[in-house]
């Protein structure tokens, strides 16, 4: 599906758009006006062509249902699309966007050009009953009033215009369809019938059958109306539907209405006057009652006619604004639903028709416009003939050559002259829009209108029923002189114009009421029956319990939420006082507090419940508004406050616990420093002076091999000790000897060295250190754990450093957390070999392993990964790995805080990330991310 864009400068919360505001059966009313304007188009066809018509009709009526079912295909697709077929078009033709807005002007033009030729017809038909009354005929008035009328109900909303039109809609067509039906009966089974059939056929002539069908098309392509109204009808595809519905209307209406008049309407005198051809048609079966009915009919067809205009024409010009191919002006939409730019533009078209005057010519040049239309929309069928929204893309080209052809011949038949002003027109239009594109008028633009329903706010009549009232005065006095005036008349003249003008002014007053009506009692009716609905949705949506009491407390009312504070369905409340349920309340309302704590008991359990209490004063009676608020959970709450000080001491002793642990640490830490400090000294001279102990003794070694060549003959005494001392032994000894304290000073250093930059203590602000350095430190303390034992293999450390640059962090922290990390991995390990779970689980590494790895992402973010394949955290556990004082190791065995700790330096002292990532029997991995620069956060 799609759906229109907003204009890019008009803002939603601005104005409202288009509403779905219609029902279905609304939007089908406006679908049934072209089937009514067939009484206006036959007589003039039947009397050129006589029983020929039939042939002209036929063609049309298919093609018209045919488009028809394609239109509903377009609707289905275009759902959120408004004014139907023609703004279909310019979706079809979108690639050639100036053709497409000729189109769909095209197509608006003949709307326009039919509600000046009904205020016309109308006029005429009100002239020709005046004179026979012999009333003066006041055209100019006439002309005015009804061209007026349907627009100043329009102006006042789309509902009731809607409704007003459906409400006469149906007569109408129901008078229509009956007319057909029933003549067709009388033609075929009635002893005065001429016969069913005509006793001969004459020739039919291409050019005359191309201007005709030119000519009908007017009607037969018009009955897809009902598209118009699918973007603002609450039941979209309903309002499609109900095309199948228009398009089998056809047929009984065009054809069978056609044959009745062709074979009644035989009189040569009668001519093209409708009024005069329907009374002749229809009066062999409805008698008396044809003129009456006739004039109805007619009058209906104008003012249905008029009133489907002004509703369609704005739409068609809104949705060519939201689409861009007008001014964006035009899509202008108060709040209220009313298209007023668009409207006001409608009008000036229709007055440029009303001063042309003249009916065919005013017909003719219309049905230019709105034939090359339909044209361009089978063009657009044929170009988009391999998408899914077209229904007949070969028939569509068929019918578009045929046009092409008819265009030309038809056209031409009607006047060149007439042609050509009706291919010019939408052009024309076309350049206006241009010009309010560009004039600096602060109307024709959207902002003004935007601006305007912003200020404007919604007034309502202080004192309406003064205005309603005086309104009522006037209509009854006018219509009481209007009544005398022509019952005088009437009186003295006694004839059918006398009926014929009492349908005229019954339908126009109907009108005139509904417009009077809009703009003055329809705001109020409309505002009173938002202000209800608002209340009864809060009434039944509120969470909290609303009742309404009368003055003894007796329930008149309660909305659906009492039911989960009493238990009981709230239409089982009403005539019950309150009292039986909060009892502490007293009989009378008036001596309730306005606001007060009860207990209510239900299944067993106590509610406390928060009454508030109203009063409703009305002319007649007192009523009072109790609203139940339920604040047992708040009690609860402040209960459980109450109870929880000692907890809250409790955990206020953890905290402290854990800050003496952490000073511990920080103490614990100087203490290292201190020690490794001191150690440094002694263990610097004793390997400062191997190196010198060691040259001495060798020299020694030497004098001692140079006496036992030069003396190989000792005496006894030095004889007997070399041999207690083993001296052989010693001399060769004693350079291992030294080698090792040499390692073992080596240790030492390295060893305190590792302890004072782990320890960092000396380095309590932040500075750029090397992270490996940090990680390699800390892998030397623990060197000892990493060698396998009795019970515990060897823990293999895969070194995977990346290319990282010196990082700022705390860098005593940081190590506290490899630490923390380093020795967590090595316990998993060793438990998992204590347990023997190392040989039970399927390991992909024959050896416990402990891999380190660092990398610095894209963004700045060092990330080291810590890793085990050992034997994996249960997912239970994971989750409360960084709660402080938890632990999995059995008492004795760590403090529970490593974890907690870790995750605070990372989290909070080095704005980074601290994740787990383990799955039971596939190892733990501990990530790490911090910072590179922690100045740049």
């Amino acid at each position: 599906m799609m759906s229109h864009p907003a204009h890019p400068t008009l803002g939603q919360s601005s104005y409202p758009g288009l509403t779905r505001s219609l029902s279905a059966v609304e939007s089908w009313g406006f679908g049934l006006t072209a089937h009514i304007s067939w009484t206006a188009l036959v007589p003039a066809i039947h009397a050129a062509l006589g029983p020929q018509a039939i042939f002209v009709w036929i063609p049309a009526v298919i093609f018209g249902m045919l488009l028809n079912y394609q239109v509903k295909r377009l609707g289905m697709h275009f759902i959120n699309v408004a004014g139907g077929t023609p703004n279909y078009a310019t979706k079809l033709l979108q690639n050639y966007p100036g053709i497409a807005c000729y189109a769909a002007i095209g197509y608006l033009l003949n709307w326009v050009s039919y509600l000046s030729v009904n205020t016309i017809v109308l006029k005429d038909l009100i002239k020709v009953n005046l004179e026979a009354l012999g009333i003066a005929c006041p055209e100019i008035l006439l002309d005015i009033g009804f061209t007026l009328l349907p627009f100043i109900v329009a102006f006042s909303g789309t509902r009731a215009l809607s409704i007003l039109h459906l409400f006469f809609v149906i007569p109408a067509f129901g008078l229509l369809i009956t007319f057909c039906v029933q003549g067709l009966g009388w033609l075929a089974f009635s002893g005065d019938s001429p016969g069913f059939f005509p006793s001969n056929w004459s020739s039919l002539g291409f050019v005359d059958w191309a201007k005709w069908f030119f000519f009908v098309t007017y009607a037969t392509y018009s009955c897809e109306t009902a598209s118009s109204f699918v973007a603002d009808s609450r039941q979209p595809t309903q309002t499609l539907r109900f095309l199948d519905v228009a398009a089998w209307m056809m047929p009984p209406i065009f054809l069978g209405g056609s044959w009745v008049m062709m074979r009644l309407a035989t009189d040569p005198s009668l001519k093209d006057n409708a009024f005069m051809n329907l009374v002749a048609a229809s009066q062999p079966f409805w008698g008396k009652s044809a003129a009456i009915s006739v004039s109805f009919l007619l009058v209906a067809a104008c003012l249905l006619g008029s009133a489907t205009v002004v509703s369609n024409c704005p739409r068609i010009l809104y949705q060519l604004a939201l689409d861009k191919h007008i001014s964006p002006v035009f899509s202008v939409v108060s709040r209220r639903g009313v298209f007023v730019p668009a409207l006001t533009l409608t009008l000036v078209l229709c007055l440029i028709y009303l001063i042309w005057g003249d009916v065919a010519r005013i017909v003719a040049v219309g049905n230019v416009g709105w034939f090359v239309s339909f044209m361009l929309l089978h063009l657009g069928l044929w170009l988009r003939r391999d998408r899914s929204e077209v229904l007949f893309p070969r028939i569509s080209l068929a019918i578009l050559l045929l046009e092409v052809v008819v265009l030309v011949v038809g056209g031409l038949a009607w006047g060149w002259l007439n042609l050509l002003i009706g291919l010019l027109f939408p052009i024309g239009v076309m350049g206006i829009d241009a010009v309010i594109r560009r004039v600096k008028f602060p109307p024709f633009h959207p902002s003004w209108w935007m601006q305007r329903y912003k200020s404007r706010p919604v007034v309502m009549i202080k004192d309406s029923v003064v205005l309603q009232v005086s309104i009522l005065i006037f209509l009854l006095c006018s219509a009481v002189a209007v009544g005398w005036l022509f019952g005088v008349k009437l009186n003295k003249t006694a004839s059918e114009a006398g009926e014929n003008i009492f349908v005229v002014l019954l339908m126009t007053v109907a009108f005139v009421g509904v417009a009077i009506a809009c703009w003055t009692s329809l705001p109020q009716v409309v505002a009173i029956a938002e202000a209800r609905e608002a209340a009864e949705h809060l009434f039944t949506v509120a969470q909290d319990g609303i009742l309404v009491v009368d003055d003894r407390g007796i329930i008149q009312q309660a909305n659906p939420a009492t039911e989960s504070f009493f238990g009981v369905n709230p239409s089982e409340l009403r005539g019950n006082h309150l009292n039986k349920w909060l009892t502490a309340l007293v009989y009378y309302p008036d001596e309730w507090a306005k606001r007060s704590e009860q207990t209510l008991l239900r299944n067993g359990k106590n509610k406390i419940l928060e009454v508030s209490i109203s009063d409703r004063p009305h002319q007649d009676f007192q009523e009072y508004v109790v609203i139940l608020h339920d604040i047992t959970q708040r009690k609860q709450a402040e209960q459980i406050l109450r109870y929880s000080e000692a907890q809250l001491r409790q955990e206020a002793k953890h905290l402290a616990s854990q800050l003496i642990h952490s000073e511990k640490m920080s103490s614990l830490g100087q203490l290292v420093a201190g020690v490794a400090h001191e150690i440094n000294n002694p263990v610097n001279f004793i390997y400062g002076n191997i190196t010198h102990a060691n040259q001495y003794i060798e020299d020694l070694l030497k004098i001692l091999q140079l006496y036992q060549q030069n003396y190989p003959n000792p005496v006894t005494e030095i004889k007997k000790e070399t041999e207690a001392i083993d001296l052989d032994f010693v001399i060769a000894d004693l350079p291992k000897l030294l080698t090792s304290m040499t390692v073992g000073a080596e240790r030492i250093t390295e060893i305190v060295l590792s302890l004072r930059n782990f320890s960092r203590l000396d380095e309590t602000e932040m500075k750029a250190v090397n992270i490996h350095e940090g990680i390699d430190n800390t892998l030397l303390i623990l060197e000892h754990r990493l060698k396998a034992k009795s019970n515990s293999l060897t823990i293999d450390i895969i070194k995977e450093y990346g290319d990282l640059p010196l990082v700022e962090c705390y860098a005593g922290q940081l190590n506290q957390v490899f630490m923390n990390l380093l020795a967590n991995a090595i316990d998993a390990l060793e438990e998992a070999v204590e347990n023997s779970e190392w040989e039970v689980v399927e390991k992909a590494l024959s050896t416990p392993q402990i891999r380190i790895h660092t990398k610095l992402t894209s963004d700045n973010q060092v990330v080291i990964c810590i890793a085990d394949n050992g034997t994996g955290i249960p997912e239970k556990v994971q989750k409360q790995l960084f709660e402080p004082f938890f632990t999995t190791k059995p008492v004795g065995k760590g403090t529970g805080l490593g974890l907690s700790i870790s995750y605070q330096i990372i989290t909070q002292k080095h704005q980074g990330k601290l994740e787990c990532i383990s799955a039971p029997g596939k190892g733990t991995e501990f990530v790490i991310v911090i910072p590179l620069n922690q100045q740049a956060i």
